[in-house]
């Protein structure tokens, strides 16, 4: 069992597959100009197996395959099937943008993978080819409807951006009203490739909150359950619900049960740390399984007690600015 100085048990692991993405959603990443990881620097899967296993021995029982976007990377559904076979594993999800997805529903159906997050910042076409900088809103929706049709449990992630897309929000809510669809709103975050705040007039979890409340007063607070990173609620008449994560207010990292992997092998206690050290590196020198178990545990032995201080750890020429395709979503 992995524990952290602060007493949180750690049994889930985001699994960054790729630093790469076939979208350029300006929250997440300049729109030229990226520096993509070599490919002899990211992590192989035979590595990532190799770390899989020895984390579901100490007790990591949730995997979340992540990127940049991970139907990008090259034999992932052959990946996907040994990891899911992990007797210890009893979950693997996955975070994707939908573009790629349709084509693999079946096999990952039969994989047993039954969790899906589709980051998808708005329903109109227009508005998400601004967000997006690409033209792929059609296969993103067909994709969800075959997800909900198969019996998968459906979430999508929607980043609130001032004047962006905040027009979005009661038609993404309203996306659960005939289908058991989870909708999950994110507060924006500074990790966009460009240093700063992405953009002026920041929406809270609160805003977001009271802007549901004034067109759907009748909704209930669900039980989040242990862990969550959303606070969830269900609107009277509702098959799907909704959710809002405070992800730059940062309310839930007191229960905080994460690791995060990235595509390079830098493993990270918090999203907004810059990486506590590199376990490709330490693989790639030789070192035993025990040795990787002992830096792991020093690291969570030295956690960030929450975001802001884990923010306020990180050295000064260091800011909270690079891309999260480089972080794993």
């Amino acid at each position: 069992m992995l524990i952290d100085n602060h007493g949180r048990v750690i049994n889930y692991l985001r699994l960054a597959v790729t630093d790469r993405c076939n979208l350029r959603c300006f929250y997440c990443m300049p729109e030229e100009g990226i520096e993509y990881v070599r490919r002899d620097e990211l992590m192989s899967f035979e590595e990532m197996i190799r770390i899989t296993k020895l984390f579901a021995s100490q007790g990591i029982s949730k995997i979340r395959i992540t990127g940049g976007e991970p139907f990008l990377r090259k034999d992932l559904m052959e990946f996907l099937d040994v990891i899911t076979s992990i007797p210890e594993i009893e979950q693997v999800s996955i975070t994707t943008n939908g573009t790629l997805l349709r084509k693999h529903i079946p096999e990952l159906k039969r994989m047993g993978v039954r969790n899906i997050n589709l980051s998808l910042d708005s329903l109109d076409a227009e508005r998400f080819r601004k967000i997006t900088r690409r033209d792929n809103l059609s296969e993103v929706l067909d994709a969800m409807d075959l997800l909900v049709d198969q019996g998968f449990k459906t979430r999508v992630n929607a980043v609130v951006m001032a004047g962006k897309n905040t027009q979005d929000i009661i038609p993404m809510v309203e996306l659960g009203r005939n289908r058991p669809i989870s909708i999950r709103f994110i507060e924006e975050m500074p990790f966009n490739g460009t240093e700063g705040q992405g953009n002026q007039g920041f929406w809270s979890y609160v805003d977001i909150l009271d802007h549901i409340r004034s067109h759907f007063p009748n909704f209930v607070k669900l039980n989040d359950g242990p862990s969550s990173t959303s606070m969830n609620y269900q609107i009277e008449g509702f098959q799907g619900s909704f959710g809002i994560i405070a992800a730059y207010s940062r309310t839930f990292c007191g229960t905080c049960n994460r690791l995060r992997l990235t595509p390079q092998g830098t493993i990270r206690t918090c999203l907004y740390d810059q990486g506590v050290f590199n376990i490709k590196t330490m693989m790639r020198q030789g070192a035993t399984d025990q040795e990787i178990l002992v830096a792991l545990q020093s690291a969570l032995n030295h956690r960030a007690k929450d975001g802001f201080e884990a923010e306020r750890n990180r050295i000064k020429n260091f800011p909270v600015s690079e891309s999260m395709a480089t972080i794993g979503g």
